[in-house]
């Protein structure tokens, strides 16, 4: 007995010096010892005090309970349920404790006041609650009315929709049977009813792991995967993001709200993600499933199958893929949409496969994983190739195709299968057109990394030519241009290392040019053209005639908007070219010296890439409306826009924005805004790139109306990642301008700036031996002490930040001095305590004051007098101090100046100051004569 008062005592004095972990566990190990009912209701009821600091709600309900269960009349315990459950939001529950508090001491205006509060609230949620399920009983009426005209459905359905998406609102048409009545709007058959049901049932899944569930049950996978198939593109997008809304939910991946206990009641979600998993593979090679269906089931399968993070261990999920379901993408890669029996398929869907196939070979972790994986590719492919049968044959063919754009090295060992390039040899022989066309399109894929396909290196060129020359066809001529194209493009940008004779390479380039302006060729053989000049255009001659060519910049621009997302990395790999925003290794002078006596070869750089070539093109560029088409592919929804094609797009709209005049129209086309998920997410060059091009524009534009609404809270984080020392100075620079006039917009993006845990790293470059870096830092420092968050940083006892803003007001730099001495006027008319702490920190303070109050900048002579009003005005004993020092003679001389429009502003507050010191006493007004 002696033991467990002993641990309550212990408990107490870890309560008391707020160490709530220790507390909680001596009174859990006194109840485990105590045999005393009141002893343990006592220990009860001060665990929930415990729980009640650490905010777990739904245990202190608990404990209190316990306490409650032996002493019904406990009013700690009463209190602190009632507490909890206000917490939890049982507000009529809450309300019960509390008034049974006040009946037990009447007297406590505490509890009175608190039961008005909670009854007010009750009554204002039965209000919303009652008023909610009429509106929901309404919409569904409405809805399911046939009679009811068009304006009125449509009205209800967006009604419902915005409901679903608060969390209020999404209960309560969960709670009034919303799902049975979801269901039948899907039943109508109706595509604008489905498509409000389905943002409805979105919005409900939502971070809300046991709504997730209940839905994923109600509608049933099957149903769900059913929807998705159906050719109508819009429906099935809606449909993939409920189901993506579902298994972010189930992962925890939504956005977590605090509901009580809900996810206790919530099973292990694992069987229902592997029977999602199941379902999208069967998805994925089934023929009843649409085009647009078997897309958006590979979409999903991408970004929820590969691990985000490489340094989680567990790829269970992907394996789990490859052994039930790599068959079924395989299948996907090697269907040849001109052959009988194919599936369903958009211009998008082989490209989607191979980014999976590529995204789930790069998540293996071993070798045995690995060769497993190579194993089921090779086994597909064998049962495929049959001398007997071209038409399976070219299904092999084509799945090797699909793994080159994959996990290239995957398919280049693919290509050393016996029978493999034989049967590519053989097919470029064919008299059938599709055989030709698939032959060619490997032998391109195959000649992606020139060091590893030796095959092609020796034949290719001379197969590939022989095909141009020969065919009729312009399908299978523009590919094999760009077969030559590519093998002749091996030399990058080196000017001297030049494939094909001079003027080979721009004739190649005309020629590609005019298919893409041809609108009597398909989309999917113009794609091609843009394919080829995504090579060409490494040499500078090419990329200066194609940025010349207006149509046909304005052709790319246009396939880049359409609905095939094959093109993107071609496009935007073009447009890297031509602005030159790919990385150039710096040639060590010495190193070049040394390669020419050696007689190695030396990369040359040509003349039309020099800097004013590169700007000329970036201006015709923008003039030809490339922000819109670049806008255009970063919305692209697809796993297509891989992270390295991201990364390309972030270069270019770096390349764009650096004329500070440019920014104006990148911004006015929407450039600003899609820049932010290139900031976000990718590679880690590309957001660095895309977070620098948003630093350019944040420096010089209005944020309202570069980043609108909510989404300038967005760049914050982009613009925080620049001020990392890793980061060069003209990054750092450019930051900090676009946070100084973020901070100098409102209250809120200050704070946000704060959250990002900016200010540690804007008072680093403050100390910079940098001038322009320290100037940038100290004028966002200045904009940023109005926030009552920095302030309190300033006030906090043991930390140099006021005496570093006191010793930057003597720097010699006008413009740091200015905005220091900003900063310290805000400081001092804030807190009079920050002007007692300014005669502390250090002892310079006087005889900088006094420099800044003589000095010839009228605008740092009125912030330095500010400052001495501020310290006058705070204490009487300062006030003292500065009149025994030379400081009045100074403000003798300001206050007597004649009026001058210029200098009044000046002269007043010098005046004011006299006024002061004559108001404590410390000098008398002149006599009169």
């Amino acid at each position: 007995m002696e033991d467990a008062v002993q641990l309550k005592e212990e408990g107490n004095k870890y309560f008391q010096a707020g160490d709530y972990e220790n507390a909680i566990q001596s009174y859990s190990k006194a109840l485990k010892l105590s045999k005393d009912k009141s002893l343990q209701a006592v220990l009860y009821r001060n665990r929930a005090a415990c729980f009640l600091k650490k905010e777990n709600f739904a245990q202190v309900a608990s404990d209190a309970s316990r306490a409650i269960d032996i002493n019904p009349a406990d009013v700690k315990a009463l209190y602190r349920r009632s507490q909890a459950l206000e917490k939890l939001g049982k507000l009529d529950q809450a309300f019960k404790d509390i008034q049974r508090c006040a009946t037990i001491e009447p007297q406590n205006k505490n509890f009175q006041e608190i039961l008005r509060r909670l009854g007010s609230n009750i009554q204002e949620k039965l209000r919303v609650q009652f008023s909610t399920d009429a509106r929901v009983q309404k919409m569904f009426e409405i809805l399911l009315d046939e009679n009811s005209d068009k304006e009125r459905r449509e009205k209800a359905a967006n009604n419902l929709i915005v409901l679903g998406r608060e969390e209020a609102g999404a209960e309560r048409i969960f709670q009034n049977n919303g799902l049975n009545l979801l269901l039948r709007l899907i039943e109508t058959k109706n595509p604008e009813l489905i498509l409000a049901a389905v943002r409805t049932l979105s919005g409900m899944a939502t971070g809300h792991k046991a709504r997730a569930t209940a839905i994923l049950h109600a509608l049933g996978i099957t149903n769900i995967c059913l929807w998705m198939s159906i050719d109508h593109e819009e429906i099935s997008l809606a449909v993939s993001s409920l189901l993506q809304a579902i298994i972010d939910s189930l992962t925890g991946e939504g956005k977590k709200e605090d509901h009580g206990k809900e996810d206790a009641l919530v099973l292990d979600p694992k069987k229902d993600l592997k029977s999602i998993t199941v379902h999208l593979l069967d998805m994925v090679a089934s023929k009843k499933v649409s085009g647009h269906g078997r897309d958006r089931a590979l979409n999903l399968l991408n970004k929820n199958i590969p691990r985000k993070d490489l340094k989680d261990h567990d790829n269970s999920r992907t394996l789990f893929v490859v052994d039930h379901g790599l068959r079924k993408i395989l299948k996907v890669a090697g269907q040849v949409p001109e052959l009988p029996n194919c599936l369903p398929l958009t211009e998008n869907t082989q490209l989607t496969a191979s980014v999976l196939l590529n995204k789930l070979y790069d998540d293996l972790r071993c070798d045995p994983e690995r060769d497993n994986f190579r194993l089921i590719c090779e086994d597909y492919i064998k049962d495929k190739i049959d001398p007997q049968d071209m038409d399976k044959t070219l299904q092999a063919i084509q799945t090797v195709s699909g793994i080159l754009q994959g996990p290239f090295d995957l398919g280049n060992k693919l290509l050393g299968m016996k029978g493999v390039m034989e049967m590519m040899v053989a097919l470029c022989g064919s008299e059938r057109e599709i055989d030709q066309l698939v032959a060619v399109e490997a032998l391109i894929h195959a000649s992606t990394k020139l060091s590893r396909a030796t095959f092609i290196i020796t034949n290719g060129v001379s197969l590939l030519k022989d095909i141009y020359k020969k065919t009729k066809n312009e399908k299978i001529k523009i590919r094999a241009l760009v077969g030559l194209c590519k093998l002749g493009s091996a030399g990058g940008t080196d000017y001297g290392l030049r494939q094909f004779a001079e003027g080979s390479t721009e004739k190649l380039a005309r020629q590609c040019r005019k298919w893409l302006c041809n609108p009597s060729i398909d989309n999917r053989t113009r794609k091609w053209a843009v394919e080829g000049l995504s090579y060409l255009t490494l040499d500078a001659d090419v990329k200066d005639d194609f940025v010349e060519d207006e149509p046909a910049m304005q052709a790319m621009f246009e396939l880049a908007k359409t609905s095939n997302k094959t093109i993107l990395y071609s496009v935007a790999t073009v447009l890297v070219n031509c602005t030159n925003s790919y990385d150039v290794k710096e040639l060590v002078p010495e190193l070049v010296q040394l390669a020419k006596f050696s007689k190695q070869h030396v990369p040359e750089e040509h003349p039309k890439d020099k800097k004013d070539f590169i700007v000329k093109r970036v201006k015709r560029l923008i003039k030809a409306g490339v922000t819109s088409a670049l806008v255009c592919m970063v919305k692209a929804d697809s796993a297509i826009l891989t992270d390295a094609t991201k990364e390309l797009l972030a270069r270019v709209f770096l390349a764009l924005c650096e004329d500070p005049k440019d920014r104006g129209t990148i911004v006015a086309q929407g450039g600003g805004k899609a820049l932010i998920p290139l900031a976000l997410e990718g590679t880690e060059v590309g957001k660095i790139k895309a977070s620098h091009a948003l630093a350019k524009i944040a420096a010089i534009s209005n944020p309202d109306i570069a980043f609108p609404g909510e989404r300038v809270y967005e760049v914050v984080r982009p613009l925080v990642s620049l001020l990392n020392t890793e980061r060069d100075g003209l990054q750092n620079y450019e930051a900090l301008l676009g946070l100084t006039n973020f901070s100098g917009r409102s209250d809120k993006l200050r704070t946000k700036i704060v959250q990002e845990k900016a200010l540690p790293d804007i008072e680093n470059y403050m100390f910079e031996n940098h001038d322009q870096l320290r100037q940038a830092a100290t004028e966002c420092m200045c904009n940023l002490v109005v926030n009552k968050e920095v302030q309190e940083r300033f006030l906090a006892e043991g930390n140099d930040r006021l005496k570093l803003i006191i010793l930057l007001c003597g720097e010699d730099d006008e413009k740091v001095q200015s905005a220091a001495a900003g900063a310290l006027a805000m400081l001092t008319a804030a807190h009079k305590k920050l002007c007692r702490k300014l005669t502390q920190v250090t002892t310079q303070w006087l005889e900088i004051l006094q420099r800044l109050c003589l000095h010839d900048n009228l605008d740092l002579q009125h912030r330095g007098v500010v400052i001495v009003y501020n310290v006058l005005s705070a204490d009487p004993a300062l006030a003292k101090t500065l009149v025994e020092s030379e400081m009045l003679e100074i403000l003798t001389v300001l206050g007597k100046q004649a009026d001058h429009p210029k200098r009044q502003p000046v002269i007043n507050l010098a005046r004011e100051c006299l006024v002061k010191c004559m108001d404590y006493g410390l000098i008398k007004p002149l006599s009169q004569p």
